[in-house]
């Protein structure tokens, strides 16, 4: 955390610097923000009394994808697009392999789903894990007043013990075995293609799959009882989870089954509204009559928004158009799990909190119910007789033009929609991600805590702590949401000298101007 024009003296804390130049600039700047993938930061702006101002949570990263796809033959797509994040390749990939299969008017084979939606069954169990023990899970485990030096999966390990690190590392590392036995690769697959994919599971493969997903099973229900244990065994973490401070009544966004239920892989989008009930719901292929984008001059993300409400601002209820995704979200939109322990798990969670649930902080319950859903679900495929079938893909034969596709990454639902040429060459290429569907939330979240946070102008690490808890709940990726091209979010490079005060600072701003100031 840095502060502007704080005393420049390396030794002290982000804090001590904020509050010693606090009377001087009233300005708190989080750079970088962590425990998330990508880049961000949040700039707190107090007011005469030492509260807050106003918050903003800014993307400062550029990828572009969108752009440099652009005459790239589609069948790329899945390669191309799971680079964009090393954390969540896979859902990238296999979006991109729903889309081709629109794209391309094919159908995959009964055995060609089974496969592909195995290997995202493991790599959401997996991708789960992660979160919890090494980026969210820390602030739970140790306490967000705990040093900084401790909030990691390193002090996790030390307070419940080396033998569960181990067991948290171990199972992780199956899991993605299974990733790359059957996608080929771990952090970039190749499976997928339009059809199906491009390898079938052989016999002698089944039993170590099968044994990966019994005890992935376990994992999940050790991994919900540390929960019971740790936060919901004390008060003072279910009152910060319950509070006003981590808590929008906004809408809410997933993928269902025909049942209604959480499905990762496929289904229908359902929104429900911030008083519970079904407000909308529609197919994939027809986002964009649903879904726009606004942009903000202060941040390369876009906020999506419903569009038969519009975008209101940053503001929550009803008449809003802001939604929510992700693990919270998908519990909110589904009638219940659709596997046996992981609605056991959904009723406690719904017991416990009522639905729909607005707190913020209970995506971290909410992802343990679903690290149990994806574990069950990982049993089901790989006790399926098809499984192993030979027919694993559907060749296609239509002349390719716009495809689209949507799944369940993660941090939540997941667009990809491409527009090409007849010999299958890209022409336009909107991906709108799942930190992108949050992004308005998310900064209202961190602008909600930190004005619930920081009053009479004191700042020290377990407050800033406490902020950074609001977006880390959403377990938010920017390499992903990072798609507004042209920028217009002012480039500013500031040189300091070996001391650390500050000498120079060049910017361009969006206008193209280049300004310099000594």
């Amino acid at each position: 955390m840095e502060h502007e024009n704080a005393t420049q003296d390396p030794l002290r804390t982000g804090a001590e610097r904020a509050n010693a130049s606090y009377m001087q600039q009233r300005r708190v700047v989080i750079d970088p923000i962590t425990r998330l993938e990508g880049h961000g930061k949040i700039d707190i702006f107090l007011n005469d009394s030492g509260g807050v101002d106003r918050a903003f949570f800014q993307v400062p990263e550029l990828r572009g994808f969108e752009q440099f796809v652009v005459g790239r033959p589609v069948e790329d797509m899945p390669q191309i697009t799971s680079r964009i994040c090393g954390v969540c390749p896979t859902a990238h990939h296999m979006v991109a392999a729903k889309a081709l299969d629109a794209l391309y008017g094919v159908e995959p084979t009964l055995t060609g789903r089974l496969i592909r939606e195995l290997v995202y069954a493991a790599f959401m169990a997996e991708d789960h894990a992660l979160h919890f023990y090494f980026l969210g899970g820390p602030d739970f485990v140790m306490g967000p007043d705990a040093p900084a030096a401790t909030r990691n999966v390193l002090g996790v390990i030390s307070k419940v013990g080396k033998e569960v690190g181990l067991k948290v590392i171990e199972m992780r590392r199956r899991l993605r075995e299974i990733t790359a036995l059957a996608g080929g690769k771990v952090i970039h697959p190749v499976l997928g293609l339009p059809g199906g994919v491009s390898r079938r599971i052989k016999l002698d493969e089944v039993d170590q799959i099968k044994q990966v997903a019994d005890d992935a099973v376990e994992f999940a229900e050790f991994s919900l009882q540390l929960f019971r244990d740790v936060v919901l065994g004390s008060s003072a973490y279910v009152d910060m989870i319950t509070s006003d401070v981590y808590s929008h009544e906004t809408y809410y966004m997933g993928l269902v089954d025909e049942n209604d239920k959480v499905n990762f892989y496929d289904g229908d989008v359902r929104v429900v509204a911030p008083t519970g009930g079904e407000w909308d719901r529609f197919a994939g292929k027809d986002y964009l009559d649903h879904v726009a984008e606004h942009v903000e001059p202060w941040s390369y993300t876009k906020f999506t928004y419903l569009k038969q409400l519009g975008w209101k601002g940053f503001v929550d209820g009803a008449e809003s158009g802001i939604y929510s995704v992700a693990p919270l979200a998908r519990l909110n939109v589904a009638d219940g799990m659709a596997t046996p322990r992981a609605q056991a798990a959904y009723e406690e969670y719904t017991k416990t909190l009522g639905m729909p649930v607005h707190h913020t902080l209970a995506n971290h319950w909410a992802r343990l119910v679903e690290l149990l859903y994806a574990a069950e679900r990982l049993q089901e495929l790989a006790n399926h007789p098809e499984l192993t079938g030979d027919d694993y893909r559907r060749i296609p034969t239509a002349t390719p033009s716009e495809g689209i596709g949507v799944i369940e990454a993660p941090r939540g639902t997941l667009f990809h929609h491409y527009q090409t040429d007849e010999r299958g060459i890209v022409e336009k290429a909107n991906l709108i991600v799942a930190t992108q569907n949050n992004s308005a939330r998310i900064a209202m979240s961190v602008e909600k805590a930190a004005k619930g946070a920081i009053s009479g102008g004191h700042v020290d690490e377990e407050i800033l702590n406490k902020i950074e808890m609001a977006f880390r709940a959403y377990d938010p990726c920017h390499a992903c949401a990072t798609h507004t091209l042209p920028g217009s979010m002012p480039l500013i490079l500031n040189v300091h000298d070996t001391a650390g005060s500050p000498m120079l600072e060049i910017r361009r701003d969006a206008d193209g101007g280049v300004y310099r100031s000594a």
